[in-house]
């Protein structure tokens, strides 16, 4: 069984709170040591950047995960997830430059609607620099699960959408959404 864990975003629904956010030094080392504390384990498989940090020298960043890797023990490896590719090519160029451990896994948005960066931008990455790939939402946060059609007004309720402060609602129940659900049920067997 491997775990994983990831980093960056800080309290549900938007709320952030100062050292609970982002890829600093700080924010690593006491997000994953916390985390373990919560799960209970001595360290994970894989540690995320989950979300690139603009704010923070990406050196920064590529040496606390190699801290948290080398000198804690507390991860074996540390990837990336909804990172551009020239972000991971960075992030990887500095390591190489510094002698230590590059980001070896992404973890895009990869589904049907959202093929652009496994197919195209990353693939220079995947030979380039050894990058290995998993993926999430496979079926759209629920879109290509074939429960919406064109009267679907309002999202469903119990959804991650139907929450009215939910982060998840205004990046994607909107126009475009909406759009793509046409294109959905004109793709269905009648």
């Amino acid at each position: 069984m491997m775990c994983h864990f990831q980093l960056n975003w800080g309290g549900a629904y938007g709320e952030v709170l100062i050292n609970n956010h982002g890829l600093s030094r700080k924010h690593i080392i006491e997000g994953l040591r916390n985390a373990l504390q919560r799960l209970d384990l001595e360290y994970v498989d894989i540690v995320y950047a989950h979300r690139p940090d603009r704010l923070t020298p990406m050196e920064e960043t590529v040496r606390a995960f190699n801290h948290v890797i080398e000198i804690k023990g507390w991860a074996m490896y540390w990837g990336t997830s909804e990172w551009s590719a020239d972000e991971i090519a960075e992030a990887c160029g500095i390591a190489k430059s510094l002698g230590l451990i590059p980001p070896v896994v992404e973890q895009p948005m990869y589904n049907l609607l959202s093929r652009k960066k496994v197919e195209g931008e990353f693939q220079r990455l995947y030979d380039r620099v050894g990058l290995g790939l998993t993926t999430f939402s496979p079926l759209y946060f629920g879109l290509l699960s074939g429960k919406y059609n064109e009267s679907t007004d309002k999202p469903p309720v119990g959804s991650r959408f139907a929450n009215e402060v939910g982060k998840m609602k205004g990046a994607y129940w909107n126009d475009t959404w909406k759009e793509n659900i046409r294109k959905v049920v004109k793709l269905k067997v009648r």
